[in-house]
């Protein structure tokens, strides 16, 4: 009865399995799951810890073995989806930012969208000019740390934040005193509200990059945001497509395909896996934002004629109805434990930011040399030219109608410096204290703070810098070249998938016929077949040999089989 009892102790263990959630504050969220538990139960639980209503907005992010990021599907199993060993580890993050952020219902659910768009600051994926980045940073202060008080704030007191990547002492003197003489009186609600309306102004709020390369090579940051779909490449925006213009969206392997109109944006993924991901965000971004009802939502299949491919479908609400929804909550506002509010007389340093007073001051400022002082404005440019990746319309376009549709296209200038946000190449979660220490002792030995630049120091792209010189001397030759040698090769693919398929088609056709005709099935089409002088020369001249060469051969094995 012990033993029994024990094994029965065991087997319920091992349908047990704990998680772990890191939430936006990086505080963690453990609980123990079913095996068979959906990724719905896991989320529902979370969100009641939370106290969260308004959950919609919110997913729960993890990394596969392979370290490809993924957004947790509710329909499905969770530890099948992770295919990992428990304890899993995952994040609590913003799926779907919301279009406007201040008419959220609820405290809680814009204090934890607040806290996404700081994460957002702080990793680079969210860019603004000077005077916005220190009114930004400000807001966050006097949500942190409530009003300037001389006896608790010493001068540079700002200094011990890390709002951005890198900064200077001009932009910490300027965060200071808009603290100290504009934001004074105001509640942490407050604050967290003015910062959300600031934050959706700008080009890159809600921006969750996928790191690509054009048909050319050259690296470019995908993204899909509250109003469209967005493509940031160097310093500048150069494709934004709103929601109802976008037609389509697939993936062949690495390639990811948008079609607007008659333009095709072909980008490729660094892997299958991710360029699925990519996929799978857009799919459900468009759902989200573009229809009117979830009733709406229909199967999506990244297929070709004749080839299963891949297929998904959004489960969720969309963004209308959660509005709707948001608007029927009558509740009292549960009460927010905010991170960061500290009642001592010291100053708090930023719960997931590295300290930057250790450093010495003169060292820091040859070292973080200010990147909000480059970006110095989020402007329109109506008359730059955009940079376009290679299209599989473009090449049959008039030339008018394409010079008038680049035209028509606005580039926005982002930044004097390249986008390129800490983390949106690593996978989540991440040991953030560490990673961002070795980035800072990185760029104060002067190596290259992005991993990415690190990545492909030392990779055979390198060797081939004199003829990407070359190709640079012409780029417009090269990127044409390569545009149509791309469309040659998919034309020559699809062209021998069609004739693999048509030709294996054919084959099972001729195989059920002469199993049809060579059966006793009694039927008038079979039998006057039958009496063709050209079947009876087939069936005695090849078939009737063949049955028998394959019965021999059959009962060979069957004695070999029986005498071993």
């Amino acid at each position: 009865m012990l033993s029994r009892l024990m094994s029965g102790s065991s087997r319920s263990l091992e349908r047990d399995c704990s998680c772990t959630v890191r939430l936006l504050d990086d505080t963690e969220y453990s609980c123990t799951i079913q095996r068979d538990a959906k990724g719905q139960y896991l989320f529902d639980l979370l969100c009641h810890h939370l106290n969260l209503l308004e959950k919609d907005y919110f997913g729960i992010r993890f990394v596969d073995p392979d370290k490809q990021r993924h957004w947790l599907e509710f329909t499905k199993s969770v530890v099948k989806q992770l295919r990992s060993q428990p304890p899993f580890t995952m994040c609590f993050r913003v799926k779907f930012y919301p279009t406007d952020p201040a008419a959220l219902k609820e405290e809680i659910t814009r204090y934890l969208v607040f806290l996404q768009i700081k994460r957002d600051l702080y990793h680079g994926r969210l860019l603004c000019k000077t005077s916005d980045a220190a009114l930004l940073a400000g807001y966050i202060l006097q949500a942190e740390i409530g009003d300037y008080d001389p006896g608790k704030h010493p001068e540079g007191y700002s200094s011990k934040f890390q709002f951005f990547p890198k900064h200077s002492e001009k932009l910490e003197r300027k965060i200071a005193e808009i603290h100290k003489t504009e934001l004074s009186g105001q509640t942490p609600a407050m604050s967290e509200l003015n910062f959300l309306r600031k934050a959706q102004t700008l080009e890159t709020y809600g921006v969750d990059p996928h790191p690509c390369k054009d048909v050319s090579g050259n690296p470019a940051f995908l993204a899909f945001t509250p109003f469209g779909f967005v493509v940031l490449q160097g310093n500048k925006r150069v494709h934004f497509i709103k929601w109802n213009e976008v037609a389509k969206m697939k993936f062949e392997g690495k390639t990811f395909y948008l079609y607007e109109k008659k333009i095709v944006l072909t980008y490729f993924a660094p892997t299958p896996e991710a360029c699925k991901h990519l996929w799978k965000c857009g799919i459900e971004n468009q759902a989200f934002y573009k229809l009117e009802k979830s009733s709406q939502v229909r199967t999506v299949s990244s297929s070709n004629l004749f080839f299963k491919g891949s297929r998904f479908r959004y489960s969720g609400r969309v963004a209308k109805e959660v509005m709707e929804s948001s608007a029927k909550i009558k509740r009292e506002p549960p009460e927010i434990h905010r991170a960061g509010l500290v009642p001592s007389r010291s100053c708090p340093s930023i719960t997931h930011g590295p300290r930057l007073s250790s450093v010495p001051r003169t060292r820091r400022r040859a070292v973080h040399i200010s990147i909000m002082e480059g970006l110095e404005s989020l402007r329109d440019s109506a008359h730059s030219t955009p940079v376009r990746s290679a299209s599989h319309s473009d090449a049959f376009l008039p030339r008018s109608a394409s010079s008038r549709a680049e035209s028509s296209e606005r580039v926005a200038i982002i930044s004097d410096e390249v986008y390129s946000p800490s983390d949106s190449v690593l996978p989540t979660p991440v040991a953030e204290h560490s990673l961002e220490l070795m980035l800072l002792s990185r760029q104060i030995n002067g190596a290259p703070c992005s991993i990415e630049e690190e990545s492909e120091a030392g990779t055979p792209a390198a060797a081939e810098a004199p003829g990407r010189e070359l190709r640079a001397l012409c780029p417009g030759t090269a990127r044409r070249g390569h545009a149509q040698a791309e469309q040659v090769n998919q034309f020559v693919f699809s062209v021998l998938r069609l004739l693999l398929v048509t030709v294996g088609l054919l084959f099972v056709l001729l195989l059920l016929l002469i199993a049809l005709t060579e059966s006793d099935l009694d039927v008038a089409f079979f039998h006057d077949i039958r009496q063709t002088p050209e079947f009876e020369q087939f069936h005695y001249q090849y078939f009737c040999p063949l049955r028998r060469w394959f019965a021999c051969k059959i009962r060979f094995l069957l004695s070999l089989f029986l005498d071993s």
